[in-house]
């Protein structure tokens, strides 16, 4: 039986990164390169005559259009102010102090904040090939693990593992411990995500992802996920009610409802995505195959990836340095548009013939 810890920590602050300049194109931050859905602005602008009302507090219309597209059971789907609400939300609940939540070596280090949030341990279990390892993984469950959370695709490294990988996982944890799978970026990786939503049926597996990347819609803060009966009964006294505005609401319905627009999007990001890092391989840089609207570049050394950082800010370009991740020689760049990627991707070739 999954048990729930009902003392809530006081929660530190999270800072984003400062990208350093209102005149910066930011690259830093995984947005999406392209507007949302023609129809999803149409439904925000027709939700502001709305404005004197509270949002639906039970994500209705939403829920169910989530439901209808996925072919999952709409009293399955919790929506939170992004999947970041979620994420915290679900480790609040479910750990506490003398208690550990286990994730990978580069797993998004919200995990370990929100555990951090809860008085929990944060376990980091060694990827390869900054690819999560679901063997590793296992080796770090002990007796004191409460939750298990994966990103796949992976950030920031952009890496992903299979369903049946998973599933792997899911099957080698005991029955008493919570799996989390971050898909935030499930849009687009092209495996079918039937099989990882299957696992929610289990009553110990949740399956969290967003509105952010693919659909465009960051600035409108929806994230969505696939929660079994009891466990979304807890995480939910700690959603804060009318979490998501209508607006929001809205917007996310009408997107959902618009596939064709969101396969759009991630097959122009793909194909950016694509160019942008066989241009940088055939330099000599390393890239590890992207799953996602980024990628990773390493480097051989942190001066190499601290280097090519300062030629891309001269030049009004920020990316995101990946230190705090313990990957101090890589840099995560977000696909922005063709003609953006292509002058980033001449510098850091540039970079790459300079220094050989």
């Amino acid at each position: 039986m999954i048990r729930a810890v009902k003392s809530v920590a006081d929660m530190p602050a999270y800072a984003l990164a400062d990208v350093g300049s209102s005149t910066a194109i930011s690259l830093a931050q995984n947005e999406c390169a392209f507007a949302p859905s023609p129809t999803a602005i149409d439904a925000g602008t027709q939700a502001l005559r709305d404005g004197p009302l509270y949002p639906d507090p039970d994500w209705g219309d939403l829920c169910r259009t989530i439901a209808e597209v996925h072919a999952v059971p709409p009293e399955q789907v919790l929506c939170g102010a992004g999947s970041m609400e979620l994420i915290g939300c679900v480790i609040r609940a479910f750990a506490g102090p003398g208690d550990e939540v286990l994730g990978s070596q580069y797993g998004y280090l919200f995990a370990a904040t929100a555990a951090q949030q809860a008085s929990a341990t944060y376990i980091a279990a060694a990827e390869t090939d900054f690819t999560v390892s679901v063997d590793h993984m296992l080796e770090k469950v002990t007796a004191r693990t409460r939750v298990v959370f994966i990103c796949n695709p992976g950030n920031p490294t952009g890496t992903r593992i299979a369903n049946a990988e998973i599933s792997r996982l899911r099957d080698g944890l005991p029955d008493t411990v919570l799996l989390v799978v971050d898909q935030a970026y499930g849009e687009f990786d092209d495996q079918d995500p039937r099989e990882v939503f299957a696992l929610v049926a289990r009553g110990n597996t949740i399956v969290i992802r967003s509105f952010s990347k693919a659909y465009g819609l960051a600035s409108a803060r929806v994230g969505w996920g696939l929660f079994p009966g009891t466990i979304a009964l807890e995480v939910r006294k700690l959603l804060n009610p009318n979490n998501v505005p209508r607006v929001s609401q809205q917007m996310a319905a009408a997107a959902m409802r618009d596939q064709a627009h969101m396969r759009g999007i991630v097959s122009r990001t793909a194909q950016i995505r694509d160019g942008f890092s066989e241009q940088l391989r055939q330099a000599g840089l390393t890239v590890p195959e992207s799953h996602t609207n980024f990628v990773l570049i390493a480097y051989a050394t942190a001066e190499r990836a601290t280097r090519a950082d300062t030629l891309l800010r001269a030049e009004g370009y920020v990316l995101r340095a990946m230190g705090g991740y313990g990957l101090g020689s890589c840099l995560r760049v977000t696909i922005g548009t063709q003609d953006v990627m292509a002058t980033v991707a001449d510098i850091l070739v540039r970079e790459a013939t300079d220094e050989k």
